[in-house]
């Protein structure tokens, strides 16, 4: 026989349901750093060096609200957390080999 829910409350069935409002803060938080990847693409002559970490940071945080609230990472179990942390470990590990890859490669001179 199933659990009843005698005294109707929201969160017994379903443990993480997020209220709308904390959908629409996230949605605006969002739309206001694209706003700023924006502001900060416009001012890229100025940034130099910096803008492309800055606009990384942007979309390192924008990722983060969205792992955590839409994919409901926020709620979910450690081991939810730690399989989704072992797949960007394994993305950085790549893309480090890449860049090992790329840096010491030998400058070929064509005798043509």
């Amino acid at each position: 026989m199933a659990n009843h829910n005698s005294n109707n409350e929201a969160n017994v069935l379903h443990p993480h349901i997020t209220p709308m409002s904390t959908y629409l803060k996230v949605a605006g938080a969002l739309f206001g750093l694209t706003f700023l990847t924006v502001i900060a693409h416009h001012f890229n002559a100025q940034l130099g060096a910096f803008a492309a970490p800055i606009a990384f940071l942007i979309a390192a945080i924008k990722a983060t609200f969205v792992l955590l609230y839409f994919m409901h990472l926020k709620d979910d179990t450690n081991m939810n957390r730690a399989i989704f942390a072992t797949g960007f470990f394994f993305l950085i590990v790549l893309l480090l080999f890449s860049v090992v890859d790329i840096v010491t490669r030998v400058v070929e001179v064509s005798p043509l």
